[in-house]
């Protein structure tokens, strides 16, 4: 079989690889290859938005990791689902559109990311965006990515909103405007009714393009590198090896568990980890696979004194019918929003200086994320740290690339971590209390009245608390002797070589992750295509001499 050359081939057709290839292919000029080791993204329930709830089990179109046991969690593992289709976890995720504060991006920018501060990303994120409120200094209303309103308004949704009133948090339209702090209900990413993954937003559109190839199927095992030079990918599809040669450039979208794997398996990452399982060394980069960082949720829920929640819905016949009827005639109601309605964005601690814990609210409840409802009206107020100290791994186990790495969140090993995670379970507390929201409360179903305690608290966390499914940071943006890639993404001591995706985050952005994950795929194309066009030779930064190894170490 002649050899296949593309000028960039891109491994991840998630938020960040999906936006990178339509942007890299837009113009015409460059042949570009993506692939994405799952199936193509035709299940129904991955575009109706309620259908998450489908998708959160699925092995075909989700990974289903789980993190090794927990110290800090009871020696729990933990489920972290990933997308494992065409647009990645943007076509299984619970379409909350959220981009973070002004303050992560600035932090970026202050530790020596040149490029990535607010001002610089904000154009990404209105360049992306397609918004059906319309075009203004924070917003696009051009871009591809649609991103709606919710018009429906539910009763205990405007209960919560109030109460967060009562509390100080002020009333929001718009979490993604000047001010993040408040309360209101979300926008998602959908359009008429149907989910607006990376796959229907930016592939479907450039599916046409003569110089875009998407391979489906295809699991990458590693980068090929010739003397510190990426020179094209191995991936297995229909149960054949296959190689194909890049041109230009090789870029990782793979997320926060696979870029750190695949580079691993390619050589590069700490020499102790890769000499263990004997993969040869390209470059010993210690920084892959750590710097860790994933969102905590606790869940507190309430049976309800009125039978107005889903849990109700989901019980009549009659209900379940006259929802299915609403959204096949006009794509309105549950189906078409999902289960969270109503966030907030608000400060637990004294000393935060700007929110620190995230709301998600939804009206419904049950044992588990995406599990069988209870039979009793309930709802769920979801509470989560927004910026971890806890810093967790990824590291491989195996050569075999089907075999999924050890991840190791390391959740609450840091005092300030547990010190918030209470005092947001005392903030939700507050607002069951309030004058608006405790009319509508039979009772605290978990974690329970009995629990009054700090320490009772904490263990309620322990044992019930769980990802919210934002894991970034693995494969860290910088100049210390710990990142992995430069500010232009480029990985450190090889050439033609970048990652592009959540992993790159330094710190984690302070609500959930796919809005700026596909701002990542859009400000990467820009970089990518400068070069390029410029005629820049994309090479590594620089290293120190030979080892002892005889391979490149990487200096500080």
């Amino acid at each position: 079989m002649k050899e296949r050359i593309y000028d960039y081939v891109i491994v991840g057709a998630g938020s960040a690889g999906s936006t990178l290839a339509a942007r890299l292919s837009e113009n015409g000029k460059y042949s570009v290859l993506l692939l994405e080791a799952g199936p193509p993204d035709k299940h129904l329930w991955i575009h109706v938005p309620i259908g998450y709830g489908k998708t959160m089990f699925n092995a075909k179109y989700n990974w289903q990791f789980y993190t090794e046991p927990e110290p800090e969690l009871n020696q729990r593992k933990i489920y972290w689902p990933r997308g494992r289709t065409l647009g990645g976890s943007s076509s299984i995720n619970g379409l909350v559109y959220i981009r973070g504060q002004a303050q992560d991006y600035d932090h970026w920018a202050a530790e020596g990311n040149a490029g990535w501060s607010w001002r610089d990303v904000l154009p990404y994120f209105v360049r992306s965006e397609h918004n059906h409120r319309g075009a203004d200094a924070y917003h696009g209303d051009n871009g591809p990515l649609h991103v709606s309103s919710i018009t429906e308004r539910h009763e205990l949704v405007d209960a919560f909103i109030n109460a967060a009133n009562e509390l100080g948090v002020p009333r929001t339209d718009d979490f993604n405007g000047e001010r993040q702090e408040g309360a209101g209900y979300f926008q998602l990413t959908s359009r008429n009714g149907l989910r607006c993954s990376t796959a229907v937003a930016y592939l479907k559109p450039a599916r046409g393009r003569a110089n875009l190839h998407i391979e489906t199927d295809a699991m990458t095992e590693r980068v090929l590198i010739d003397g510190q030079v990426a020179t094209g990918v191995v991936y297995r599809q229909n149960g054949a090896t296959r190689t194909v040669r890049a041109a230009r450039e090789v870029v990782l979208c793979a997320g926060a568990i696979q870029s750190p794997q695949i580079l691993q398996l390619s050589g590069i990452g700490p020499a102790e980890l890769l000499g263990r399982y004997g993969v040869p060394l390209n470059v010993d980069l210690p920084g892959v696979g750590e710097n860790l960082q994933d969102h905590l949720q606790v869940r507190l829920i309430y049976k309800c004194g009125k039978p107005i929640t889903t849990n109700d819905d989901l019980k009549s016949l009659w209900r379940r019918a006259k929802i299915g009827l609403k959204y096949l005639m006009f794509r309105r109601g549950p189906l078409a929003i999902g289960i969270q309605l109503g966030g907030m964005f608000a400060r637990a601690m004294p000393d935060a200086k700007t929110p620190d814990i995230q709301f998600h609210f939804g009206t419904i409840s049950a044992d588990m994320t995406a599990g069988k409802p209870h039979k009793f009206s309930g709802f769920t107020m979801s509470m989560c740290q927004l910026r971890p100290q806890s810093r967790g791994t990824v590291r491989i186990r195996s050569t075999d690339p089907q075999v999924a790495p050890e991840m190791r969140p390391h959740y609450l090993s840091d005092e300030r971590d547990r010190a918030v995670m209470v005092a947001g379970v005392r903030f939700a507390r507050a607002l069951a209390a309030s004058r608006a929201l405790s009319p509508y409360i039979l009772d605290e179903y978990l974690p329970g009245r009995r629990t009054l305690t700090d320490e009772a608290l904490l263990e309620f966390v322990r044992q019930c608390g769980s990802s919210i499914f934002h894991p970034v940071g693995t494969c860290k943006m910088g100049h210390d002797p710990m990142s992995v890639v430069d500010d232009h993404l480029r990985v450190r001591g090889v050439a033609r070589l970048r990652v592009a995706d959540a992993s790159i985050m330094p710190t984690l952005v302070s609500g959930n992750t796919n809005a700026a994950a596909i701002m990542i795929g859009e400000k990467a194309a820009d970089m990518i295509l400068a070069d390029a066009d410029n005629g820049v030779c994309v090479l590594p930064e620089k290293v120190s001499a030979m080892g002892a190894s005889g391979k490149v170490a990487m200096s500080a």
